[in-house]
């Protein structure tokens, strides 16, 4: 079975509100060895996020000539410069995920919005913990011995298909190399398609003897 965000994320989330001071989460953010805090609400509704980021953004840009800021930088950063509270210097909207959705959506989230963490949060939008690239990476702790016999255990049980008597099957460092006759062209595509998107499994050496003239 694939992870899901539940399975990798931590529930021990530092958040602070939107009053907190710019002092307050560069004093935490040293502190708690974190580089971003989700922003809550009263109701503990995820409403923002603060990162490194963005307090950097206030050091960098504050005291800027007005006319010069106005051009080089967005409402949103000429917000942030000026800031002095969460509520002012957080970036949103944010972008979160639920509990169970997979770990590769949560990858896929992190890369095309590129951000390092994602807040988790109930169908209310309650937060309820946070993951990050370092959690999502975690499930390639797998070994290359369960990875295998998952592979086995699974060709054994597919219907219709061959045994696992009939294909060889080695891991090594996540890398599933399988050897043997599939049935058709396309169960034996099926076959690997089902291995690449194992748990663990980083990457496919596909070395089947096709049936020549197999219909997928």
């Amino acid at each position: 079975m694939r992870s899901a965000v539940k399975d990798v994320m931590s529930t021990h989330v530092i958040a602070v509100r939107p009053n907190a001071s710019y002092k307050e989460m560069a004093v935490m953010m040293h502190d708690q060895r974190v580089s971003a805090f989700p922003v809550v609400d009263d109701s503990g509704k995820v409403i923002g996020v603060v990162s490194e980021t963005d307090l950097l953004t206030k050091e960098a840009l504050e005291g800027t000539v007005p006319s010069t800021l106005q051009a080089m930088a967005g409402q949103q950063v000429r917000t942030q410069v000026t800031g002095v509270t969460a509520a002012e210097l957080m970036t949103r909207p944010v972008i979160t995920i639920g509990p169970d959705e997979p770990v590769s959506h949560a990858a896929r989230l992190m890369f095309n919005f590129r951000v390092k963490r994602l807040p988790v949060v109930s169908p209310d939008g309650t937060l309820i913990g946070i993951v990050t690239r370092s959690d999502l990476l975690s499930v390639y702790r797998r070994t290359d011995g369960d990875i295998a016999q998952q592979v086995n255990e699974d060709l054994r049980d597919g219907t219709g298909q061959p045994g696992p008597s009939q294909f060889t099957v080695t891991v090594k460092n996540g890398i599933v190399t399988i050897e043997g006759t599939p049935q058709t062209a396309g169960s034996g595509q099926d076959i690997v398609g089902a291995i690449r998107h194992m748990e663990g499994v980083v990457a496919v050496r596909d070395r089947l003897s096709y049936p020549a003239g197999a219909a997928g």
